[in-house]
């Protein structure tokens, strides 16, 4: 957190002043131009005062939406537990905590974008690549230093008070299966913000793309569009804000799914075995620090082609680094033998802390080859995204059939990365090894967030250089660094979407384990048998979720931007002159803001409702049998269907913008082409494929998982497992 503070002083001393481009003059004191410094902050306000009323509205939904459900969670798992009420509340006050810090982490995120995109655009006003790209990358360097810091912070300070009241190591069980609520409230506030804020960017990047470039022709973010401040204002809400709660809500469900599967580590090797999975989220914090000293102090970019190149540098060499760092902690905190207690069965393990080292490791290795194969199947610098590029020549229809196509074929090696570290973790160390694997994917989260927050802060600075007017150059410039942040964003969610699944299977596995606990091993002893008629039934039931899901927050999308594009062609058609080369009124920005504030507050709850209720109600009506086979349905679609949906977006946006590369006289004709208005077709669709229904499904397996374990004692409870219907 002190690391943040830093980078975010740093910033500071970058002032909000358009700025001449001479050698001479320097970053932080220079030439001034009055008008456009004005303009800048004007620009600079309405994001933000944007930004701040949806994350006000939208907050202020999901405190009413933690305060009830915390007392839900109170009254079930006091009742689930044979009305222990400490366990209630500690459960329902984790929650509570995990839900807070989780609303903090993505207002933080939102703040700090938005007072470093304007800065990014000034120092993009200079000669030179470095300064610009050094603000935009250490504005996504706060939020990641931050995020971690308070999400570790928060999550052992909870540890340690409830350590209180389970003193012994008998009791640590009690201790984890009361913080698992930790990750429940951090899961719950990430649907939210994940689903809200996506409908909101997308609608208004929809409605501004299909009115304005597509039926107008004018260039992206051009202040002449209504819908132009909403649409950088949804980059902050659903790309900074919604991200940073769903990678904070996955280092908190991975860690408290390790804590419940290496729980009885506590009896045989004490408290320091127990938290060696927090002991590696905080190991790679500072790794990823000293990474950070590469991209702006070492390698520094010099040039456009320096940009992709820097940020992929830190993936790898954090993943490089984490090895040794690693094997030092597994060292320290582990005893040189420990006993794990199986999941499945009534066998002891024996393990050594190499065999935790690899677990980790198989998890930062292959996010890291998740990570390069979705770069190479979304960048525009590789064959798939050219060939993608190539059949816009025919038009949408051909744009969408191999886009769709390129979806789908990305989603093959990521799978089998997958299977090789589940299998891999799990001969080695059971369920406890997929859940350290999971944590080993997100070892280097204070990196991936950096990465995550730069694209949206450049997108952004390019929207603001183009509405303020600014030389071509400044908008070429931030188009070069947000064409790599997209790339690097795909590498994010490719990262994101392999660690959901880790972490929801180890989730899994945690209920498998709680359940056999509150039967005293009636129930599970032997495994899940997915051949018995209600898990079957119901795993066909948990495969059409993600499905159902995706569904509905695309029907929002549209749904919304529909609105969107009425509202900006009445506009238009109201007032014929703003379409002129140099309009004299300006547009109602604020009728657009308010479109996408109420469609996305209104359009995140029915979706939101479905994967929170389902597991519940599944639980309470169908018993623990059925809650088994609708998480791993949920898990096994939600995984290729998310890889598919994000890559297939991804790619159709690099497209366009490798199409937009192209001059007018080349084979792909440029801007303004009819194969450029192919390109933003599929750009189009693939907003919401990319920014909303495909990242939110991380979520939907997540949480499904994790509010399952929270409430299995609730559901044992039930009729011994069976559920009211007790089929």
């Amino acid at each position: 957190m002190v690391w943040a503070v830093v980078q975010f002083l740093i910033i500071t001393r970058i002032p909000v002043r358009s700025e001449g481009v001479s050698d001479s003059t320097g970053l932080v004191s220079g030439s001034n131009d009055e008008a456009t410094t004005r303009r800048l902050t004007e620009i600079y306000t309405a994001i933000y005062e944007g930004a701040e009323s949806f994350l006000r509205a939208e907050y202020t939904i999901c405190a009413w939406f933690v305060l009830v459900f915390g007392g839900i969670i109170f009254v079930l798992v006091s009742w689930g537990t044979g009305w222990d009420f400490a366990r209630g509340l500690f459960t329902a006050l984790s929650f509570v905590l995990g839900a807070c810090t989780s609303i903090l982490s993505g207002y933080l995120g939102m703040k700090v974008a938005v007072y470093s995109n304007v800065r990014t655009t000034v120092s993009a006003q200079r000669s030179g690549w470095t300064q610009c790209f050094n603000t935009a990358f250490r504005a996504g360097a706060v939020m990641g230093f931050a995020l971690c810091g308070l999400g570790i912070f928060m999550l052992y300070v909870s540890l340690l008070a409830f350590r209180i009241h389970y003193p012994s190591s008998e009791q640590w069980m009690y201790l984890t299966e009361c913080l698992t609520g930790y990750g429940l409230g951090g899961s719950s506030i990430a649907m939210f913000g994940r689903v809200g804020g996506g409908i909101y960017t997308k609608a208004a990047d929809v409605g501004a793309d299909l009115v304005g470039k597509v039926v107008h022709g004018i260039p992206e973010d051009d202040p002449r569009n209504p819908a132009t401040i909403a649409d950088n204002v949804g980059d902050n809400v659903g790309d900074v804000a919604g991200m940073g709660s769903d990678l904070f809500g996955s280092f908190a469900e991975s860690t408290c799914a390790a804590l419940v599967l290496g729980s009885s580590i506590g009896r045989s090797g004490g408290w320091d075995a127990m938290v060696f999975p927090v002991s590696v989220s905080a190991v790679g914090i500072f790794v990823c620090l000293l990474c950070s000293f590469i991209a702006t102090d070492i390698k520094t970019v010099k040039a456009e082609k320096d940009v992709e190149s820097a940020l992929k540098i830190q993936l790898i060499s954090t993943t490089v680094l984490m090895i040794p760092a690693v094997y030092l902690a597994a060292e320290t905190f582990l005893p040189s033998e420990f006993a794990l207690q199986a999941t499945v069965g009534s066998g002891v393990l024996t393990l050594q802390p190499w065999q935790a080292f690899m677990c980790v490791i198989m998890g930062a290795v292959g996010g890291l080859i998740i990570g390069l194969i979705t770069e190479y199947y979304t960048s525009h610098s590789y064959s798939p995204v050219r060939e993608l590029a190539d059949s816009c020549k025919t038009g949408a229809a051909t744009n969408m059939i191999y886009g769709i196509a390129l979806g789908y074929k990305s989603a093959v090696i990521p799978v089998l990365v997958l299977a090789l570290v589940v299998y891999g973790s799990f001969t080695m160390c059971d369920m406890y090894g997929v859940s350290l694997a999971a944590i080993g994917f997100l070892s280097n989260l204070a990196t991936g967030l950096t990465i995550d927050v730069y694209g949206p802060v450049c997108d952004n600075a390019g929207g603001i250089a183009e509405m303020a007017e600014l030389e071509p150059y400044v908008r070429e410039k931030t188009d070069a660094l947000d064409a790599a942040g997209n790339t690097t964003a795909a590498i994010g969610k490719g990262f994101a979407i392999g660690s959901a699944a880790l972490v929801s299977l180890a989730l899994f596995g945690a209920f498998v384990t709680r359940i056999r606990n509150a039967s005293d091993n009636a129930l599970f002893s032997d495994g899940v048998n997915m051949l018995q008629p209600l898990t079957f039934a119901f795993l066909i039931i948990g495969g059409m979720i993600p499905f159902a899901f995706a569904a509905m927050t695309m029907k929002s999308v549209g749904v919304a931007a529909m609105e969107m594009v009425l509202e900006v062609q009445r506009q238009f058609d109201e007032k014929p002159h703003l379409l002129d080369a140099n309009p004299t009124e300006r547009p109602d920005y604020d009728a657009c803001i308010a479109i996408s504030t109420k469609a996305s507050l209104k359009e995140m709850v029915p979706p939101g409702a479905m994967v929170i209720f389902t597991p519940l109600l599944t639980g309470i009506f169908f018993g623990v049998y059925a809650v088994s086979g609708l998480l791993v349905g949920s898990l096994i679609a939600s995984v290729q269907l998310a890889i598919s949906m994000s890559n297939s977006g991804g790619a159709w946006d690099n497209a366009k913008k490798y199409i937009e590369k192209a001059s007018a006289d080349s084979e792909l004709k440029g801007k303004g082409s009819d194969i450029h208005k192919a390109a933003v077709v599929g750009d189009t669709v693939g907003d919401p494929f990319k920014d909303t229904s495909g990242p939110a499904l991380n979520i939907v397996m997540k949480l499904m998982a994790v509010l399952s374990l929270v409430f299995a004692d609730t559901f044992y409870a039930t009729n011994g497992g069976a559920g009211l219907f007790q089929l």
